[in-house]
């Protein structure tokens, strides 16, 4: 059993916890991930590992609650336990050698945005951190994201916070402004990553994308979170998760996302909770 040591609301859907799990502490890097499962009757589902701290033997996992198994992981409290933290799985992200990075998060994405960027910020390089959301109140890590960055910019669809647009209106700026990227790390929905490589691709600039697949046993077995990289069949599960953005099959990749999008839905409709914790 995996003890919740921490728990934080970082807006009204998106929950942070700390996990008890010193060897995944001791081991973990940027860009790995975990498999965990609640109980003996839950899925198991993948998270990226948004932070770990050796000493205190913690991992940081931060999920939004948009399926079941969201839900009823964020249900648990602090002194709570999971069943199963498997990790770290997936391949370390290699961040050296580089003088200047944009790391992009979008939404959800700036969870798994922040240890690339922290990592860049401890290896010394200038690092520019571009948030997209959809309005202010959706907003998280900005000031986690501020402290590991040298310039931060925010990009709101409806303006409420920062400038009104998309992350790839202030990529462009800051490229035609000079800014000097050796790399762009772009972290998110499937078609920002796309329209980010997209961009970066006229410029020569090196792109790298976080693929989060459908994924089952996280060991590239059941080929379940497989992706096209230059014409090549990829696991994101031990191949990836990040892979170069100007190779991914972003349009194969968003057709196989929707592909259980009506089993998800009749699940979520299915399940009723017995003890009114539904809200």
């Amino acid at each position: 059993m995996f003890e919740i040591v921490n728990k934080r609301s970082l807006n009204e859907q998106v929950k942070a916890m700390e996990i008890l799990a010193p060897h995944i502490a001791r081991k973990a890097k940027p860009g790995q991930f975990i498999i965990l499962r609640v109980s003996e009757e839950g899925k198991r589902i993948p998270l990226t590992i948004a932070g770990m701290d050796s000493e205190k033997g913690t991992v940081t996992i931060i999920f939004q609650e948009v399926g079941l198994t969201t839900r009823l992981l964020g249900r648990l409290k602090t002194g709570d336990s999971l069943l199963d933290f498997v990790g770290p799985l997936g391949v370390p992200t290699h961040l050296e050698g580089y003088k200047n990075a944009a790391v992009i998060g979008g939404g959800l994405g700036t969870a798994i945005a922040y240890p690339q960027a922290k990592h860049l910020h401890q290896l010394g390089t200038r690092v520019e951190s571009i948030l997209g959301f959809r309005t202010k109140d959706l907003i998280i890590l900005e000031n986690e994201m501020a402290a590991v960055s040298d310039s931060l910019f925010i990009a709101t669809d409806d303006g409420s916070n920062g400038v009104k647009g998309f992350v790839t209106d202030l990529l462009k700026k800051r490229i035609e402004e000079g800014a000097g990227y050796d790399l762009v790390i772009a972290i998110g929905p499937l078609v920002m990553m796309r329209a980010v490589s997209n961009l970066t691709r006229t410029y020569g600039i090196k792109t790298l994308v976080s693929m989060n697949p459908v994924m089952v046993d996280g060991t590239g077995m059941c080929g379940g979170c497989r992706v096209t990289v230059g014409g090549e069949t990829k696991f994101a599960c031990v191949d990836g998760p990040d892979f170069d953005g100007h190779l991914v099959d972003f349009d194969e990749a968003i057709r196989r996302s929707r592909m259980y999008g009506e089993e998800e839905r009749k699940l979520n409709e299915m399940h009723k909770c017995n003890l009114g914790l539904e809200k």
